[in-house]
C-alpha cells in the first residue's frame, strides 16, 4: 500500500493538473471540527482522490460534500444520500482518524483497518455517485440495427414487427448487461431481455452486500479493483472489465499465477482431487451432448461442455484431442444429498445447480457403458479470446456458483447457455434461447457456433473423438452372435439383459468359444444394470425411510454409512468450503496447500466410508433385488471358468 505521504503527494499533483475544474470535488463540511480533524479529513479526501481512475473523476463533474455524521449505526461506515450531493461518514470514527490508531485497529471486516475501512466506504459511496450519474445512451439507430442482425442470423429478411417500436434506452453502470453477466444476474433464457433477479454466486464473496442488488455489487466491486491488488487475480473478468470501462489499471497489482485451481469431482477417490490448469492449454471447448433415452429425466439428453486440453509441453493445435487423459468436463448437475434423483424435487427447485468439474474418461462411461446413451462432441467456433475468457469464467463459477435445478427451467442446458453467454460474450448468444440440450445444440449450429461437420463421417468422428457410441450397438452384435448359436426365444438384446439372471444361466452349457465370450460380455452389461436398479431401489427406500427408527443393525449400519458419506461428498461439488470465509474469488497459490490438505483428507475418508458401504450395502436391498446381484455374480464367475475351460480343450493355452 502506498504511504501517506505518497497519497497525499498523488493528491497534490491532482489537483496541481488541474483536476478539480471540471471534475469531481469533495468539499468537506468542517463546521465543528478542530483544525486537526479538518487535516486528517482532508488527507482522507485525497487518498479516495487519488484511489480513483481519471476518468472516474473527470466524468463525474459535480461538487460532492462531505460531512461526518453522529446518527450513524455503528456499523455503518458511510452513506449517500439518495438526493442531492450529500455523502457522509461515522463521526465515531473520527477520533481513531485524528490520533493515527486508525491505520493499525483492526475491524473484522474485509479490508483490515478502520482507515482502509474508511477510505474503502467513502469510494463505495463515490461509486454510488458515479453510477447514477452516468448513463451511457444507446440510440434508436443502434436498436435497430442490433435487432436486424439478429433477424438476419436467424434466415428472416427484413425488420420484424417485434422489432418495431423499440425506442433508445440508456445504461448506468449497474444496468450494464455485460456487467450483470459477470455479476450474477444473468438474462434469462426463453425471456429475452429480462434478468434473473437472484444472484446465485454466493460462494467465496468478498462481501455478501455485493449480491443485495447490481448497485451494491458495482460499489463493493469498485472498492477491490482499487485497492486490493490481488483483485486482477481472484476475480479476472471483472478486472478486465472495469479496466475496459475506466481504460486504466491501478499501480498495484499482485503478479497472477498461470494456473487456475479447480476440484476434480471424479469418481477415483484414489486421486487428489485439487487440480490446476492453465487455459493457455485449452485448444478448444466443445458442445458435449449425451443423447437422450426413455428415461423421463433424461429424454431430451444432457448439456455439458468438453475442454479439450494439451498434454504438457504440447502447443496449442489438432493434436491435443488425442490427449484425452488430460481432458475435462463441465457439467452443470443437481447435487443430489438423497442418493440420485427424486422426480418432484427436480421438478420443483429442491436441488442444488453446481458447476462440476469431471474427467471426460468418466463421462464417457457413465453413458456409454452404464445408460447406453452415445455422446457427440461438438467443437464451438469462439475466437481464442472468448475461449479463454470462457473457460476462466468457468472456473470463477466452480467455486462461486450455488443456484437451484429445476427440471423444466433452469436445467442444464439453461445453465450451460448462461454460462456460454457470461464467459464468452459472444454476441450472437445474447438473444439465443433453448431449455432442451438438444434443441441447445440445433441453435448453436443454426447460428454458426458448432460446427457439426465433425458429425458426418460416423467412422471419422469415432476415430477422432467427436463421438462416443453406446455400448448398446456392442451389445447387440453380442445378441446376435447369442441367437446364431443358440435357440433363444429374445428378439433384441434389452430383452435378453431384463431376464432373471437365473433364466440365462441354463444357456451357459450350450455356448461354444466364440459365443461364450460373447455371453460374458452380455452378463457384464447385464450386471451393470442390475447395479443402477440397486441404486434406484436404495434411493426409494432411503427416501422413504429417513429419519425413521430401525431395529435391524445390518439396516442401521448400513444407512449410518450411506448417510456419512452423502454428507461428506459436497465439498466435491461446492470446494469454497473447503476454505471457509478465507478469501474471495478463484483460489491463489497461498490458499492450494490448505486446499490440497483438507481436499486429501475428505477424499480419504470418503475411500474408507465408500468402502465400508460397499460392504453394507447390500442390507439396503431388498432380498429379491441381492438374489438377483449374486445370481449375476455367479453368472460371471461360472462363464469365467467355462471359458477357460474351452480355450484350453481347443488347444489354446490355460487362461488364468
Amino acid at each position: 500500500m502506498k504511504s501517506v505521504f505518497g497519497w497525499l503527494c498523488a493528491g497534490l499533483l491532482w489537483l496541481i493538473a488541474g483536476g478539480a475544474q471540471g471534475a469531481l470535488q469533495l468539499k468537506l463540511d468542517d463546521t465543528g471540527l478542530s483544525s486537526g480533524e479538518r487535516q486528517a479529513s482532508q488527507l482522507l479526501i485525497e487518498q479516495a482522490l487519488a484511489a480513483l481512475p481519471p476518468s472516474f473523476v473527470q466524468r463525474l463533474d459535480k461538487t460532492i460534500n462531505l460531512r461526518w455524521a453522529d446518527q450513524l449505526p455503528v456499523e455503518v461506515y458511510g452513506r449517500a444520500g439518495q438526493t442531492g450531493n450529500l455523502l457522509e461518514l461515522n463521526a465515531q470514527l473520527l477520533p481513531k482518524l485524528l490520533d493515527g490508531s486508525a491505520a493499525s485497529t483492526l475491524t473484522g471486516r474485509t479490508h483490515g483497518t478502520v482507515q482502509q475501512e474508511l477510505l474503502a466506504s467513502l469510494l463505495h459511496e463515490l461509486t454510488h455517485f458515479y453510477d447514477r450519474a452516468q448513463l451511457w445512451p444507446t440510440t434508436t439507430a443502434q436498436l435497430l440495427q442490433s435487432c436486424r442482425q439478429r433477424a438476419a442470423s436467424q434466415g428472416l429478411v427484413g425488420l420484424p414487427s417485434t422489432c418495431r417500436g423499440q425506442t433508445a434506452r440508456r445504461f448506468s453502470l449497474s444496468d450494464d448487461p455485460r456487467l450483470l453477466d459477470l455479476a450474477g444476474w444473468p438474462q434469462y433464457v426463453g425471456r429475452y431481455g429480462q434478468r434473473e433477479q437472484h444472484n446465485a454466486q454466493v460462494a467465496r464473496s468478498p462481501d455478501s452486500y455485493e449480491l443485495s442488488n447490481p448497485r451494491e455489487f458495482v460499489a463493493v466491486n469498485l472498492e477491490y479493483f482499487l485497492l486490493d491488488p490481488s483483485y486482477a487475480c481472484r476475480r479476472p473478468e471483472l478486472y478486465a472489465y472495469w479496466q475496459t470501462h475506466f481504460a486504466w489499471a491501478p499501480s498495484a497489482k499482485q503478479t497472477c499465477a498461470t494456473q487456475l485451481a479447480y476440484l476434480n469431482a471424479g469418481s477415483d477417490f484414489a486421486r487428489q482431487p485439487l487440480g490446476k490448469l492453465d487455459p493457455a492449454r485449452v485448444y478448444e471447448v466443445d458442445f458435449l451432448l449425451a443423447e437422450g433415452n426413455n428415461n423421463w429425466v433424461s429424454r431430451f439428453g444432457h448439456s455439458m461442455l468438453r475442454l479439450v486440453i494439451c498434454a504438457p509441453g504440447r502447443p496449442r493445435g489438432p493434436a491435443c484431442r488425442l490427449d484425452l487423459d488430460q481432458h475435462l468436463v463441465l457439467s452443470y448437475r443437481a447435487f443430489v444429498g438423497d442418493v440420485q434423483l427424486s422426480s418432484w424435487e427436480g421438478l420443483t427447485g429442491g436441488y442444488p445447480s453446481r458447476l462440476f468439474v469431471l474427467p471426460l474418461s468418466q463421462v464417457i462411461d457413465e453413458y456409454t457403458k452404464i445408460e447406453l446413451r452415445s455422446v457427440a462432441s461438438v467443437p464451438l467456433k469462439l475466437s481464442q479470446a472468448e475461449q479463454d475468457a470462457l473457460v476462466k469464467h468457468a472456473l470463477e463459477m466452480h467455486w462461486s456458483y450455488d443456484g437451484d435445478y429445476f427440471f423444466l427451467s433452469n436445467n442444464c442446458a439453461v445453465e450451460t447457455l448462461k454460462l456460454l453467454r457470461s464467459g464468452s460474450a459472444q454476441p450472437q448468444l445474447d438473444d439465443l434461447d433453448s431449455i432442451m440440450p438438444n434443441g441447445l445444440l440445433a441453435v448453436l449450429e443454426a447460428r454458426g457456433l458448432a460446427d457439426t461437420s465433425v458429425l458426418d463421417d460416423p467412422r471419422e468422428a469415432l476415430r477422432l473423438g467427436y463421438r462416443f457410441d453406446s455400448f448398446r450397438e456392442r451389445y447387440q452384435t453380442m445378441f446376435v452372435v447369442l441367437k446364431q448359436s443358440l435357440p433363444i426365444p429374445q428378439e433384441d438384446v434389452e430383452d435378453w439383459l431384463a431376464l432373471p439372471a437365473s433364466q440365462r444361466t441354463p444357456w451357459f452349457a450350450q455356448a461354444d468359444l466364440r459365443t461364450s465370450a460373447a455371453l460374458l460380455l452380455l452378463e457384464q452389461a447385464a450386471l451393470r444394470r442390475q447395479l443402477l436398479l440397486a441404486q434406484e431401489q436404495i434411493k426409494q427406500r432411503y427416501l422413504s425411510d429417513r429419519g425413521a427408527p430401525t431395529h435391524d443393525p445390518a439396516l442401521a449400519k448400513a444407512g449410518e454409512a450411506l448417510q456419512q458419506l452423502l454428507a461428506n461428498s459436497g465439498f466435491l461439488s461446492r470446494p469454497a468450503e473447503l476454505l471457509g470465509t478465507q478469501g474471495y474469488g478463484l483460489p491463489q497459490p497461498d490458499e492450494w496447500q490448505q486446499l490440497q490438505d483438507s481436499s486429501a483428507n475428505r477424499q480419504q475418508l470418503l475411500r474408507r466410508l465408500n468402502d465400508s458401504l460397499s460392504q453394507e450395502v447390500r442390507a439396503l436391498l431388498g432380498p429379491a433385488q441381492v438374489l438377483e446381484l449374486e445370481t449375476s455374480e455367479a453368472n460371471l464367475g461360472s462363464l469365467g471358468k467355462r471359458l477357460r475351460e474351452l480355450h484350453q480343450a481347443s488347444g489354446g493355452l490355460v487362461l488364468p
